[in-house]
């Protein structure tokens, strides 16, 4: 069997397609169920946050894992499988475990060296142990991916290079300034109680908001956060002296309410619709301001509105180009005139005379309030003068440009973490809101500076990678091992029985130490070749040391497969520390000769078991 991955993330495909492909709690199970039972698979884990959605799994065939490995995500995220197959990676064996504990690390999230994945890890593999889908090789990975993670963060600077995805949409939310700084003293609504909800509420409260409310569908929940922040940031309003956090729950119907007081509003739930509408942030914008929330005009290059027109009446004749100078008034100062010095400035004295001669006409800017022609063509005439002399109008003024009108600071500022998306995205187009959701976060986030730490990182990785590896080839000896000692144990036990008939006066001492003789005898003789095979065994291409040991012993291929599955195939054996619960020599006789002593590196001597 050989460990497979075969998922999405926000780098490989894009935030619409993740949304789309975004699997509830209950799809999770599903999918999770349906992989155990599939041919190719035997345990199955999922990893499913806001940017990735990954499903691993020990299989007996690569071609044929692949194939139905994206079958089911596609089957069960919604998505047609040819429509997301060009977004879908795969990894495998040591490919596979490279890639799992470089999302460990944080080094594949979306914010570098982040560190909420490592709760993330640690769901998912819960998750797995409760529904039995996970054996020996996903609880080993699991649970060895966090301690690199773990080991990533408290050897290196990691952690400088990133942050969590909650205070990096606060940052960007906040235009660059310090999250904390900026967020002193707002209201908050925080929307969802999950762990990501959990943890933004956290980091608001951290930063000083001065109230934070929590929303959500189940109430309990809501209600247990927000006393637990009220608990460990907040005040009661009596003895408020500073402005720390007063948290509050507030069921889902309260949302549209709170959204005219709030300030800041984070989302983050499982929902798989909007939860909330353009409309309703539209409302609460009204309810703020107490004007209409109007769309924001589009930023492009059109004409402006309420421009005077260049002229008035018959164009023909004007030695102008009309076009260049209708689009020097768009960019110059409001009133740009064709006889204004501006309009002629670069003409020839010839051409000049011809303009001359065409205001003259007084065809053009009859208009109540503007110069008249009289006017303008006493300063064409000394225009003109001055080209005679210089042989071209001096260049003396040019349009001033148009003030550009700033615009208002948003009144509401919203982060969507949800996956798929919580808050609709014609909210940003409103005036007086501003949006930040995964989408814009990955665009934010594409060139981030990597920190130095990460090359540490990266190398801690490879060494894990290489002990994991070593560690998985010791481990597929180990039957094979604990059938030879079960062996062992069946020879002491029938060698014992047959003294037993022959001697039949022994007492109960002389047995017992005939007994525990032949014991060390066994012990002694199999003590060097099973620590050296794991030795071996722990080596690239150590996996033959396993069929030689077979044939040399003559072992029972059922006897060690028997043993694989008492030892590999319950996901109870071990837990999230990593402990594990031995009883191999209890299966197979009566002689300590299981697979504790094995994996261990200092065996007993035949003397110290002989006399405890």
């Amino acid at each position: 069997m050989s460990l497979l991955v075969v998922g999405l993330s926000h780098r490989s495909a894009p935030v619409s397609v993740l949304e789309r492909a975004a699997l509830s709690a209950d799809a999770q199970i599903k999918l999770l169920q349906d992989t155990v039972a599939a041919e190719p698979a035997a345990e199955a884990a999922v990893l499913a946050t806001c940017n990735r959605i990954e499903l691993y799994a020990d299989v007996d065939k690569f071609h044929a894992g692949v194939a139905e490995l994206s079958t089911l995500l596609a089957q069960h995220s919604g998505v047609g499988l040819e429509e997301l197959t060009p977004y879908l990676y795969v990894h495998y064996e040591d490919r596979a475990v490279h890639h799992f504990f470089s999302v460990a690390c944080g080094l594949d999230s979306m914010v570098v060296g982040e560190g909420q994945i490592l709760g993330q890890i640690k769901d998912a593999l819960a998750t797995a142990q409760e529904l039995h889908t996970a054996g020996r090789l996903l609880n080993d990975l699991f649970q060895q991916a966090l301690r690199v993670g773990k080991r990533a963060h408290s050897e290196t600077g990691i952690d400088r290079a990133g942050q969590s995805l909650v205070t990096f949409g606060l940052e960007q939310l906040s235009s660059g300034a310090p999250a904390d700084a900026w967020l002193k003293g707002k209201r908050a609504l925080v929307i969802g109680a999950g762990s990501m909800s959990s943890l933004a509420a956290a980091t608001l409260a951290r930063a000083g908001v001065a109230e934070l409310v929590v929303a959500n569908r189940t109430f309990d929940r809501a209600e247990r956060l927000a006393a637990l922040l009220a608990e460990q940031y907040g005040q009661s309003p009596a003895e408020r002296d500073d402005p720390d956090v007063l948290a509050r729950a507030v069921p889902m119907e309260s949302v549209p309410d709170e959204l005219t007081r709030a300030d800041v509003v984070v989302s983050c739930t499982g929902a798989t619709g909007l939860v909330l509408t353009a409309d309703l942030v539209a409302e609460a914008v009204e309810g703020r301001t107490g004007a209409p929330a109007v769309e924001r005009a589009a930023d492009s290059g059109s004409v402006r509105s309420g421009l005077p027109p260049t002229s008035v009446g018959s164009e023909d004749g004007c030695p102008l180009d009309l076009s260049a100078v209708q689009g020097a008034a768009v960019q110059g100062s409001t009133g740009f005139s064709v006889m204004g010095e501006a309009a002629v400035a670069g003409m020839d004295a010839a051409t000049l005379e011809q303009h001359a001669a065409w205001v003259d006409n007084g065809t053009v800017d009859r208009r109540e309030g503007r110069r008249t022609p009289e006017i303008d063509t006493e300063a064409v005439a000394a225009l003109a003068a001055a080209a005679a002399t210089l042989g071209r109008v001096p260049e003396r003024r040019r349009p001033e440009p148009v003030a550009e009108v700033p615009r208002p600071l948003p009144v509401l500022s919203l982060l969507d973490l949800a996956m798929p998306r919580d808050i609709d995205a014609a909210a940003h187009r409103l005036l007086g809101v501003r949006l930040v959701d995964i989408e814009s976060l990955a665009e934010a986030s594409a060139d981030a500076p990597m920190a130095a730490d990460v090359d540490q990182v990266r190398r801690i990785v490879s060494d894990e990678v290489a002990a994991f590896d070593a560690a998985q080839r010791a481990a597929h000896i180990t039957p094979t091992v604990v059938a030879l000692r079960a062996m062992a144990a069946d020879v002491v036990a029938s060698e014992i029985a047959r003294l037993d008939g022959r001697l039949p006066g022994l007492d109960d001492k002389q047995r017992g130490e005939i007994t525990q003789t032949v014991r060390r005898v066994v012990d002694k003789l199999l003590h060097a070749p099973t620590v050296r095979v794991k030795q071996l065994a722990a080596e690239p291409g150590g996996a033959g040391y396993a069929d030689a040991l077979r044939t040399l012993f003559d072992l029972e291929p059922e006897t060690v497969a028997a043993v694989s599955r008492a030892d590999g195939n319950s996901p109870d054996d071990s837990s999230l520390d990593g402990s594990s619960r031995n009883g191999d020599s209890a299966a197979f006789g009566g002689l300590d000769f299981g697979r504790e002593n094995f994996d261990s590196n200092n065996f007993e001597s035949a003397e110290n078991r002989g006399r405890a």
